[in-house]
């Protein structure tokens, strides 16, 4: 497979040969070999699956059979390597298998329900990305660096439109506060300022996946970044710095240097997922003073001994990041407690279902319980 081969520049390599094959050995008796084809997902517009393959870009959807056997959060999403049937009988390909992620980027339900809504997969590095054209929201980069650790994938602070702030130096000193560890990077897409830098990210045929609120220039990076017009962009408007949401659906873009970007639709909320691991990657220091506590289970609320607590009180840590820290482990706790519940109702109506069963089985064949 040449260094130009469609699969191979958004990303194809040994670990997607090797469980494509799998997968392919499993489906053996359903397709011949040459009907079986390895693609990654670029696009998904409602049920509608765009794939690019070794042969062609095309439409498919989901089997039934896929359907049925999986959960929501485990079908296509951008990003995802699938296996195509497209025997010449089918009216479109069918995507059999969805190949094990290597990461995928979470957010959990905000309201009621446990579910969990997979935006992007097999993603390397999360740019982070908000506007200085105003004061950068630490809180809510706080909370996206959390949900990217959690993907599995490394993230990367983007501070963009450096040509509308009054102090650029002064918004990156205040966002190293909350990303310690991260990359954090000031670019503007006007003058290309840190555009170069940010393209290092996709070399070696990587994936790059831009997550961020509306109106803080996604758009206009992915066009700097791809070298054309390919997004479509709008104003943002002055009063108050928001913008319409541009991008509508999740997209997957080769870069001409390399890498493949990942652009996605404006959020409004990440809540966060029932597993939490990426807030202590996301919260080092809190973590580090953390080991200091008198009590090893120590909520650093009010306990004696808290290092955590008295490093507040000395100045060494804001307690804004504290409560922050605090907030997100409370969404966390919240989240589980859903799933929690949600596990215990699927776990009753099995058993009502298999006592239905096992009653019409006795019923059925006349034999005593």
């Amino acid at each position: 497979m040449s260094a130009h081969h469609p699969l191979e520049l958004l990303g194809y390599g040994p670990r997607w040969k090797a469980l494509f094959a799998e997968q392919a050995a499993a489906l053996a008796d359903q397709y011949s070999g040459e009907h079986l084809l390895c693609g990654r997902v670029v696009r998904v517009d409602r049920g509608s699956v765009l794939v690019t393959t070794e042969s062609a870009t095309l439409r498919a959807a989901p089997s039934a059979r896929l359907a049925k056997a999986v959960a929501r959060a485990a079908l296509p999403v951008t990003g995802d390597w699938v296996v195509v049937a497209a025997p010449p009988d089918l009216d479109i390909p069918l995507i059999e298998a969805v190949l094990e992620r290597a990461t995928a980027f979470t957010r959990g339900d905000p309201d009621k329900t446990s579910e969990q809504q997979v935006l992007a997969a097999n993603v390397d590095t999360v740019f982070v990305l908000h506007s200085v054209s105003k004061l950068p929201n630490l809180r809510r980069i706080e909370r996206e660096l959390a949900a990217a650790w959690e993907s599995g994938a490394t993230p990367v602070v983007v501070l963009a439109k450096s040509d509308l702030s009054d102090d650029p130096a002064a918004d990156l000193a205040a966002v190293e506060t909350v990303a310690p560890g991260v990359d954090v990077h000031v670019t503007s897409a006007v003058s290309d300022e840190g555009v170069e830098a940010l393209r290092g990210y996709g070399r070696g045929h990587r994936t790059i996946a831009l997550i961020g609120p509306s109106g803080v220039g996604k758009s206009t990076l992915v066009n700097a970044l791809i070298g054309e017009e390919r997004q479509a962009t709008r104003e943002v408007r002055l009063s108050d710095g928001k913008g319409r949401h541009t991008t509508v659906s999740r997209e997957l873009f080769v870069m001409p240097g390399g890498g493949v970007l990942l652009d996605t639709p404006g959020m409004r909320a990440l809540a966060m997922t029932d597993r939490g691991e990426g807030i202590e990657a996301a919260f080092p220091d809190v973590d580090a003073l953390a080991q200091e506590c008198r009590f090893g289970d120590c909520g650093h609320t009010n306990e004696p001994g808290c290092a955590v607590l008295r490093a507040v009180g000395d100045g060494a840590l804001p307690a804004a990041r504290l409560a922050s820290y605090h907030k997100l482990q409370a969404e966390v706790r919240v989240a589980a407690a859903k799933t929690d519940v949600r596990l215990r109702a699927d776990e009753a109506k099995k058993g009502k279902t298999l006592s239905k069963n096992i009653r019409q089985y006795y019923r059925i064949t006349g034999k005593e319980e």
